[in-house]
């Protein structure tokens, strides 16, 4: 009998080419697409037609919507971090994915799990890294065995494709597109050759020439960290974040151009779209900036960008995370409130931000009055800058 092999199915190009490639080796090939927040019942369909016409022997679909939320959103929004300060993380789901398509080997009693990772970028390391620290698997990667041997590899999946009777999806052979919960990448054609992106890697956000007169407005609501309603209705995570994204997309908010330093040295430039993630983002830190200590405000970035620099590159689940995470919890005990967002077009806003745990002084506001007087503020700044002051006596 032939040994199967569980494939992390996309349906893009990479994966696609898996299929077919995988039965060419011998393997009975079964498929698993992980929705992680970033297809409609439509797609979802096509990716299982997809994965059937190229041969695979079953289809799974799986749901991780809620999980990419829980393990990746809420987290990352208590971090209040992005990558090298400008890339939110949409990579994330790859744990995801790789976790669930490990259940379905365990279900099938394989050990062989294909991924479509190129050997060029740092999501081969994010799914082998995965695969490591959750079980004795064998992983197969088919795109990273034949690159040594083919030049253009995306040229040589379609034309291997084409020559089996596969056709072409027209944006997989233009574009790497991937899409989920947190937001949408877009790499390939003029993007990897550092050429201004055409108006088809616009995915989730508008174009300038077509945000709305009018100004869009949310109001976020914060418990110990965590967004819970928006507008003042209570909603599930993804959910809330599917909102933001239909508010704030329009007008162009969350859209960037990356240039990263890959884990094996090579630079990545991508297109990202992030509209209700950086909406988020905005919301959380105008409400933690308010009900933070001064030392909390100073220190906390410093986990935060641990904590992402791990997630970046493939330590999902090294157990330093899960200490960076306790941390974070308990900086977000007092972030509760309500904060309202609002956008003209490209950049997103704090306007109101309400909270019973806001760090007043009721005898003093900033640049208007203040209950002490002139000599305690003379002497407190004689104190506070004396080291200084010493060393220049000694010039």
């Amino acid at each position: 009998m032939k040994e199967k092999v569980v494939v992390a199915f996309s349906g893009g190009l990479d994966t696609s080419f898996c299929v077919p490639y995988l039965i060419e080796q011998g393997y009975d090939v079964v498929t698993a697409f992980c929705d992680t927040g970033g297809v409609d019942d439509e797609e979802r369909q096509y990716i299982e037609d997809r994965a059937k016409e190229l041969g695979a022997i079953e289809h799974y679909n799986m749901d991780a919507a809620q999980e990419i939320w829980d393990e990746v959103v809420v987290p990352l929004t208590k971090a209040g971090a992005f990558y090298q300060d400008q890339y939110p993380l949409l990579c994330s789901d790859r744990y995801l994915i790789v976790r669930k398509s490990l259940e379905i080997c365990d279900k099938l009693g394989t050990k062989h799990f294909a991924h479509g990772c190129t050997g060029m970028g740092n999501d081969q390391v994010r799914f082998d890294l995965t695969v490591q620290a959750l079980g004795d698997y064998n992983i197969i990667a088919p795109i990273r065995e034949i690159q040594r041997d083919v030049g253009n590899v995306r040229e040589y999946e379609q034309e291997y494709l084409k020559e089996r009777g596969f056709d072409v999806r027209a944006k997989t052979s233009q574009y790497t597109i991937n899409e989920n919960l947190l937001g949408v990448t877009v790499s390939g054609s003029e993007v990897d050759d550092w050429k201004t992106p055409s108006e088809a890697t616009y995915q989730l956000t508008a174009k300038p020439a077509d945000w709305p007169s009018t100004p869009a407005q949310a109001r976020i609501t914060f418990e110990q960290g965590v967004p819970v309603a928006v507008n003042g209705e209570r909603v599930s995570g993804p959910e809330l974040l599917q909102k933001l994204n239909s508010t704030f997309g329009p007008y162009g908010v969350g859209r960037g151009m990356y240039t990263g330093d890959t884990t094996i040295g090579l630079k990545g430039r991508i297109v990202y779209e992030a509209p209700g993630l950086t909406a988020l983002f905005t919301a959380h830190r105008a409400l933690e900036e308010a009900v933070l200590t001064n030392r909390q405000n100073r220190f906390k970035p410093f986990v935060a960008d641990k904590w992402v620099e791990l997630v970046y590159e493939g330590f999902f689940y090294d157990p330093l995370k899960t200490d960076l995470e306790a941390y974070l919890d308990s900086s977000q005990t007092r972030v509760t409130g309500e904060v309202t967002l609002f956008s003209d077009g490209g950049l997103v806003h704090a306007g109101d931000v309400n909270s019973e745990f806001i760090l007043r002084n009721k005898g003093a506001t900033y640049a208007q009055s203040a209950d002490w007087g002139v000599a305690e503020a003379e002497g407190f700044i004689k104190l506070f800058g004396m080291s200084s002051g010493l060393w220049a006596k000694h010039k």
